[in-house]
């Protein structure tokens, strides 16, 4: 793809700083098949297993804590599917497992240093936020046994559309959020939430209030 190519290539997604990216033009590459654009500092292993409807921005959104030099890691084993356009802030670490799959919708983000470790399966719905320092993980890695049962080691993650998830929140297996939820910062999710537009919060997680709404 030649230079002129390229800039007309970006110039059609307006909302995304122009002039900023022309400025570090030579600091980032594009992955123009599956309209991807990543910083320098993106490693991305199993790049086939990475699937984009549209334009998805990897490593460059940065909320001014992140080093400049902070690296993003995907190792894709399994498949990682985004429906619509999408960005992956600074410093993310996304491991999904051989067999695993990750789907996610349109129009929200991952902020800085977020890590998604998936074995089984997580979903994420469109318009959904996700702030930094939150953490997915589906698998125990260990087994463990009570009173002679063994406890299911892995389970998947559902986030329905329209969930906004506050910055240091960790979800674990099992667990779906409905539509239209808030995860309250700093808590810990585990188990089935069947009401929509409530917030969420606490060590364990539970329903603090219903009926809100969040822009």
């Amino acid at each position: 793809m030649n230079n002129k190519n390229l800039l007309r290539f970006i110039s059609k997604y307006k909302e995304f700083n122009f002039c900023l990216i022309l400025l570090n033009f030579f600091y980032y590459k594009i992955f123009h098949q599956k309209k991807i654009l990543v910083n320098k500092n993106v490693v991305i292993k199993g790049v086939k297993n990475l699937y984009s409807n549209d334009f998805l921005e990897i490593g460059l959104n940065n909320n001014g804590f992140t080093r400049k030099g902070e690296y993003t890691f995907l190792n894709l084993s399994g498949k990682l599917k985004f429906k619509g356009k999408y960005s992956i802030g600074r410093g993310c670490k996304i491991d999904v497992g051989k067999g695993a799959e990750v789907q996610i919708g349109s129009n929200g983000y991952i902020n800085s240093n977020s890590k998604l470790i998936i074995t089984n399966k997580l979903t994420i719905g469109d318009n959904c936020i996700i702030s930094w320092d939150c953490q997915f993980l589906d698998n125990d890695f260990h087994e463990i046994r009570y009173l002679g049962k063994k406890v299911d080691v892995n389970n998947e993650i559902f986030i329905g559309n329209n969930v906004w998830i506050g910055c240091g929140v960790k979800i674990y297996k099992g667990t779906y959020i409905p539509d239209g939820c808030v995860i309250a910062s700093d808590s810990v999710v585990k188990g089935i939430f069947k009401e929509e537009k409530c917030l969420i919060g606490g060590y364990p997680a539970k329903v603090l209030k219903s009926n809100v709404e969040w822009c």
